[in-house]
């Protein structure tokens, strides 16, 4: 986390000082290929003009630092590989903004995001952070990319306008709460995990409001493979993520571990389960069909987007992948839980 939530640095001895902007734009970046430059690209052709685009290179080998120079950003970089938390604490310490802009290396912003960001934190000065979503048109083929770019965007399309968490892939966050917080837990989360959504949490309990903007999008540049999706939501987000709700009692109730959610898991579980043992006893093959229908039905919405979207034969593939998630999310759960049972972490909150 940031050490010193301190305030603005004074300018160099004899230099004039500039003007503030509004946004400054923070992007961290490890060997962020031709996805970054993408990135960048877009964020050139965005409505808004005047905002401060601070680049964090991450301990690339791949020029990315050169690239965010010949894209006019102010370069930040990191002394070592750290993970994007402790990133985004570095560029935020030499942001100038009133308001951090976090987005991620893989993403194409919209041309009108930033617009629409800085009139909703300009109207409402009490409102501290927001945050969107990926768009419904991800860049990268195949079907297990397009079925987890697709679902991160339905999941926050269906969320709630006052949410409880943050999202730092495409995100906002007045400057100055956000040193108050002490930035992301670094220490913690040392990679790409759930840093954001415990520094939503933090927000809110400290008496802070986000908002979840669904017109705010970005569209999703990454490939994904089968390891990288069972690798983000059993290790990376479904662990951590169950540590964290159990150290704090009563959240959970958005996004991904509403209680529609997880209604879905279960059934994805039996779905799995009945398969397995159908193999050797036959009749459970109906309890796995009966749950593969429950399951397409309860989350029908997602599937009618995927055919809308890509076609029928990737709307009848997402179904085991959907399932797939679902055991990744009890199975993380399972784990998380004893983990905490062991650690006894769950029964405090972390400094």
């Amino acid at each position: 986390m940031l050490a010193h939530p301190d305030a603005e640095r004074a300018p160099r001895s004899g230099a004039a000082p500039q003007p503030r902007p509004f946004f400054s734009v923070v992007v961290p970046v490890h060997d962020g290929g031709e996805a970054f430059a993408r990135c960048l690209e877009a964020l050139a052709r965005s409505s808004v003009g005047d905002f401060e685009l601070v680049v964090v290179d991450d301990g690339s080998t791949d020029g990315s630092g050169a690239t965010a120079q010949a894209h006019g950003a102010q370069l930040v970089r990191s002394p070592e590989r750290r993970g994007p938390a402790a990133a985004r604490n570095l560029g935020a310490r030499e942001a100038r903004g009133e308001v951090l802009f976090f987005l991620d290396a893989d993403c194409e912003i919209a041309p009108d995001a930033l617009e629409r960001a800085a009139a909703i934190l300009a109207e409402d000065a009490g409102l501290d952070a927001l945050f969107g979503s990926y768009d419904d048109r991800p860049r990268a083929p195949g079907l297990v990319s397009q079925f987890k770019n697709l679902f991160h965007h339905w999941m926050h399309q269906r969320g709630d306008e006052q949410a409880g968490t943050f999202w730092a892939g495409c995100g906002a966050i007045r400057r100055a709460r956000f040193l108050e917080l002490g930035g992301f837990d670094d220490r913690r989360y040392p990679r790409p995990s759930i840093e954001d959504i415990e520094l939503g949490y933090r927000l809110r309990e400290a008496g802070g409001r986000i908002r979840l903007v669904r017109e705010l999008q970005a569209r999703h540049l990454k490939r994904w493979t089968l390891a990288d999706l069972v690798r983000t939501d059993f290790v990376r987000r479904g662990i951590p993520w169950t540590e964290l709700l159990l150290e704090r009692p009563g959240r959970g109730g958005e996004l991904n571990v509403r209680g529609r959610e997880r209604l879905t898991v279960a059934l994805g579980v039996v779905a799995v389960a009945g398969l397995a043992v159908g193999l050797a006893v036959p009749p459970a093959l109906a309890v796995a069909a009966a749950a593969a229908a429950a399951l397409v039905a309860t989350n029908w919405s997602f599937y009618a987007l995927v055919r809308r979207r890509c076609g029928l034969h990737y709307a009848l593939g997402a179904l085991p992948l959907h399932a797939l998630y679902c055991c990744c999310c009890a199975g993380a759960f399972a784990a998380g839980a004893a983990r905490v049972a062991v650690t006894g972490r769950g029964n405090r909150r972390p400094a």
